[in-house]
């Protein structure tokens, strides 16, 4: 039988739920169990594709075309194993799958209410990764904080899933925070309190608390947690501040969560987590040979979780390299006017971001200029790819007026345009081409000697694209065209001939960057604006 492991949160949002989710599953996984993650979010949006990224962080994309949260890329590269559609489930999915079950007459006239339907509904989605696929655990993180209101309905769906399979096949882990007062210059252990009561009151007797903290726990501390909130004092974890998110796996290890968790769900503690891969990416992110600065061209840089996967890919890679990426941000706005060299006096490399609409574009188009006239190493990601064709083609073809009708519906010369199948879209949520897509690469292209193959799946989520009827008049002015999805001949990847390093592409590559699997597009980046600096220097 599946087990079932929820994650909850108290006193105060941001604590890493997801971290430490991600974490406990990559423990459980060394040790040859089947294990994933889902988040269950308490906003009424159906998913996050129509969120703002300054509203929400990044909007991940799964291989089955799911947009989602961004605790999903966590899972993803902390386990190295691709999630979908089901590892997702918001309010607004559960309130509509039961509103359309009402339409339908699927509650026979029944008033339907909060309780069961609704908290049904959230148990029925809890259970169908289990129906799906054989795992041997399921970890579920609950959005939020303990005490929101919007979150009741999932706690009491996971009330009534403990009482329904039994408290060897369910588990609960309220994370909290212990906060440090620099005055009294002692940890206070009171929110905690508070927080486990909160979920008390809510039916939940937490099972094992982790407790977020700068500073480490005594064991007198830990006594009196174990005291008033009724938890057992082997299951009061300590989780203090890391360096980095990929140094929590090795905490966890060390305050034996795992071994708790399998102790409480009845099952064999075998074969002990080595993380050898783990420590040793860890090895080489923490001691790099050399470094190099990256310059990030977005638009959303206020918010460094609107580029999350870009750059947890930079980690990913520069560890690969040996080499520590330092990634500055650079707001495309302030590009648009006035002397703007002064932004990559002392860069290596840079990449323009994806993003959606007109502001700034002007900005990313003009720094691309800057890099391919100097030479510069250029990655640009689905937008960024987009607006490098826009600056090739007025810059070097001398199509002055053109662009794309995202942003110009009129330009005489759309170098980017709509996609056919997307000019009949009306509804904005879940209607982009979205999700794994082939690929097929011209050998010896920059991207074929960077993925070793002439066959991918990359990741998409646009509704844009290249338009085919200019391909040949780019080819013809120095513009490879080295990747063409062989269903539909849409352009995925552009190079310049002659350039160290310049390659675009319509996918998300960040997306699929793992520890254990660095993508190799931001390899050989990272490869590429190193031996630029190196080159510099000489």
């Amino acid at each position: 039988m599946t087990k079932y492991i929820f994650v909850t949160g108290g006193v105060t949002s941001s604590l890493g739920k997801g971290i430490i989710s991600a974490s406990l599953a990559k423990l459980l996984q060394e040790r040859s169990y089947k294990v994933t993650i889902q988040k269950l979010d308490p906003y009424i949006n159906v998913d996050p594709g129509t969120l703002n990224p300054y509203e929400h962080g990044e909007c991940y994309v799964t291989e089955d075309g799911a947009e989602t949260d961004l605790d999903l890329g966590h899972y993803e590269r902390f386990l190295n194993t691709p999630t979908s559609q089901d590892n997702n489930v918001t309010t607004g999915r559960i309130y509509q799958t039961v509103i359309n079950k009402e339409r339908e007459g699927a509650y026979l006239g029944k008033t339907v209410q909060v309780i069961p339907h609704i908290t049904d509904e959230i148990k029925r989605r809890v259970q169908l990764l289990a129906e799906k696929n054989n795992f041997d655990i399921i970890i579920t993180e609950i959005g939020g904080t303990v005490g929101d209101i919007e979150s009741l309905p999932y706690l009491e769906a996971i009330r009534q899933l403990k009482r329904e399979l039994g408290t060897e096949n369910c588990l609960n882990i309220h994370l909290t925070l212990i906060p440090y007062l620099s005055a009294a210059k002692e940890l206070k252990t009171k929110p905690t309190q508070h927080s486990v009561k909160e979920l008390l009151q809510a039916g939940i007797q937490p099972d094992i608390l982790v407790c977020r903290t700068e500073k480490s726990l005594s064991k007198e501390l830990k006594q009196k947690l174990s005291l008033f909130c009724n938890v057992d004092q082997k299951s009061v974890i300590e989780a203090i501040d890391a360096d980095t998110i990929y140094d929590v796996p090795i905490l966890m290890l060390k305050e034996k969560l795992d071994t708790r968790v399998l102790k409480k769900l009845k099952l064999k503690t075998t074969k002990k987590p080595e993380l050898k891969a783990w420590k040793e990416f860890l090895g080489r992110h923490k001691n790099p040979t050399h470094e190099v600065n990256i310059g990030l061209i977005g638009k959303y840089n206020e918010l460094p979780d609107a580029y999350k996967s870009i750059y947890e890919a930079f980690v990913h890679s520069g560890a690969t390299n040996e080499c520590r990426v330092n990634v500055y941000p650079i707001h495309s706005e302030r590009l648009e006017t006035g002397e703007f060299k002064k932004y990559f006096k002392n860069l290596d490399g840079v990449l323009v971001a994806p993003g959606f609409g007109e502001r700034g574009i002007e900005g990313k188009i003009r720094a691309i200029s800057y890099v391919r006239e100097n030479n510069i190493p250029f990655f640009g990601i689905c937008l960024g790819m987009q607006c490098a064709v826009v600056e090739f083609a007025r810059n070097v073809m001398k199509l002055k007026k053109a662009g794309s009708t995202e942003v110009k519906p009129k330009t005489s010369d759309p170098v980017i345009s709509m996609m056919e199948d997307q000019k009949s879209v009306t509804h904005k949520g879940g209607t982009m081409r979205l999700g794994s897509y082939k690929c097929k690469l011209k050998k010896s292209s920059l991207s074929h000697k960077a993925y070793g193959r002439t066959e991918i799946n990359e990741r998409h989520r646009h509704r844009y694209e290249f338009n085919s009827a200019y391909a040949k008049k780019f080819e013809k002015a120095g513009m490879s065209l080295t990747g063409i999805n062989p269903e539909n001949n849409l352009i995925e990847i552009i190079e310049l001939e002659g350039h160290p390093f310049f390659l675009g592409v319509q996918f998300h590559p960040e997306l699929k960057s793992t520890v254990e699997k660095p993508h190799p597009l931001f390899v050989a980046f990272v490869k590429a604006a190193l031996k630029h600096k190196l080159n510099e220097k000489a």
